[in-house]
């Protein structure tokens, strides 16, 4: 196999901040109830009913109950945070932006996954567990028991399901989403944005690139659209050369200066691409 890496849009400088483009989505209500077409909800697997743990589902707006469906599974950026640009990020579920955006809430059904506290009974808005352990192992049997439930429940594609996620969702593509043998076999592709696993250490264990190597060994080939603000991407280019590991890497500036999801509820030549990328690679 081939390592190819597509460069598909040069970022300039001057890059424009998201605020000079008018958004064409806008996000649904988050509302209370069982999941219907075109409605955003909390929801909680039912082994974690007497827990404080949720996600978020949406079900497309056309959808119905005996058809299938791709699905988008999306992790959060840390929270609370904000920068300079006014960029915010919550670091829960329902602030999660990419599924839609990447969708245009048709056609998908979206979740968002939270990451659980050590203890496995409530959120977390930073990393996934509690300092200074980050024990992931609860996030990633919640990930287990709810796509497969979900694809169960609401009609959704096993073999079409797809991870995203910003910032320490774009990380959590690969520190969470190739965690195990087991966790990996539930992927058909992925779309880290701002950030990625390996490329610089963090304060949780396993953050290191002898550790993110072994998880990207068990991408074995599938796709990845990995998307930056600025010139980020090349850092995570330049680390997919070192590692010796072949696949089928994207690279795309989103062509903003930010780092916000927002970006993708705006008409932009890296949503575009995006979303070619994402038909090809479901069909192939």
């Amino acid at each position: 196999l081939r390592l190819l890496f597509w460069i598909v849009v040069p970022l300039g400088h001057g890059a424009p901040d998201i605020s000079s483009i008018k958004p064409d989505l806008v996000l649904p209500s988050l509302t209370k109830g069982v999941p219907t077409p075109g409605k955003r909800v909390k929801q909680t697997h039912p082994d974690w009913k007497n827990t404080e743990v949720y996600h978020v589902i949406y079900l497309p707006k056309a959808w119905q109950p005996n058809k299938r469906y791709p699905v988008i599974i999306e992790y959060a950026g840390n929270g609370p945070y904000k920068n300079r640009f006014g960029d915010v990020s919550t670091g829960h579920p329902e602030g999660s932006k990419m599924g839609y955006g990447i969708s245009d809430g048709e056609g998908f059904i979206w979740v968002c996954l939270p990451y659980l506290n050590n203890a496995g009974t409530a959120n977390v808005t930073k990393w996934w567990g509690n300092a200074p352990k980050y024990d992931a192992g609860p996030t990633v049997a919640y990930c287990k028991k709810s796509v497969p439930w979900i694809c169960r429940e609401y009609g959704g594609d096993p073999k079409r399901v797809v991870l995203c996620g910003f910032s320490r969702g774009a990380i959590a593509c690969n520190y969470l989403g190739l965690y195990d043998d087991d966790i990996a076999k539930l992927w058909r592709a992925f779309i880290p944005y701002s950030h990625y696993d390996g490329v610089k250490r963090w304060p949780y264990p396993g953050s290191d690139r002898e550790s993110a190597l072994v998880r990207l060994r068990r991408l074995e080939n599938r796709p990845q659209f990995i998307c930056q603000e600025g010139s980020d991407v090349a850092a995570t280019q330049n680390y997919l050369n070192g590692t010796g590991v072949k696949g089928q890497f994207a690279f795309q500036p989103t062509g903003f200066r930010n780092h916000n999801d927002v970006w993708l509820l705006r008409p932009s030549t890296a949503r575009q691409e995006m979303r070619k990328w994402l038909e090809k690679s479901l069909k192939n």
